[in-house]
């Protein structure tokens, strides 16, 4: 036998005289597919976690956005105290609230980004109410997610800049295809970030931004 020949005889094909069930085939291959095939829910969480990256990215990189944190940022003589949510929503820049929610998914922070996103919300802001509802379905709460999407089409009901949520699906899918300019938070950014996060360890940033990363922000938007 030549090396080709036994080379042949090993690639053979097994034969047999037993029937082929095709049932069982086509179910064993439909379970295969089931293995192989994306889930649906992460599938959707992970575009809502790349919605929600895009459009805190846009905000963080509007016009605008560093004087609202500026505005935002706590009176020196108020540092350290209790916040109270209440009297924050009454007192509090919005804008600012949702560009510092941004700036916190962005650099790590997901669940103090959602106390501000909701304070936001909670005063009627409506891309708040967005990134919550993104933020949810990131989690896979359903439940939560259409709680927010009702919110904001309940906003929308005055007939007032009612292509909001059609041009943020626009930007968010345009990115996604294309890329961004939009800038992400820069190593700097982020230690002004972790340093706020030490001051209450295990407890969120649920205190204003101080000065100095308002600052620090500008620097940011400076250098854009």
């Amino acid at each position: 036998m030549t090396a080709l020949d036994a080379l042949l005889a090993d690639a053979a094909i097994p034969t047999s005289s037993r029937s082929f069930d095709v049932a069982a085939g086509l179910r064993r291959l439909a379970a295969d597919a089931a293995l192989t095939s994306p889930n649906p829910d992460l599938a959707r969480a992970a575009q809502a976690q790349q919605r929600l990256s895009v459009v805190s990215r846009w905000v963080l990189n509007e016009p605008g956005a560093a004087s609202h944190v500026d505005r935002l940022a706590e009176d020196p003589a108020q540092a350290g105290e209790e916040p109270d949510p209440a009297a924050a929503a009454e007192q509090l820049d919005i804008d600012g609230a949702l560009v510092f929610g941004c700036l916190l998914y962005l650099t790590g922070h997901p669940e103090s980004a959602e106390f501000w996103w909701k304070l936001a919300a909670g005063a009627g802001h409506r891309a708040a109410a967005y990134c919550l509802h993104l933020r949810h379905y990131e989690l896979g709460e359903d439940r939560e997610a259409q709680h927010w999407f009702h919110q904001l089409i309940q906003s929308m009901d005055d007939g007032a800049d009612d292509g909001f949520f059609e041009a943020l699906e626009v930007v968010a899918k345009y990115v996604g295809a294309n890329g961004s300019t939009a800038s992400a938070p820069t190593g700097c950014l982020e230690a002004e970030v972790e340093r706020l996060a030490s001051r209450a360890p295990g407890c969120g940033i649920v205190h204003r931004p101080d000065r100095r990363l308002a600052d620090r922000l500008h620097h940011f938007a400076s250098r854009r």
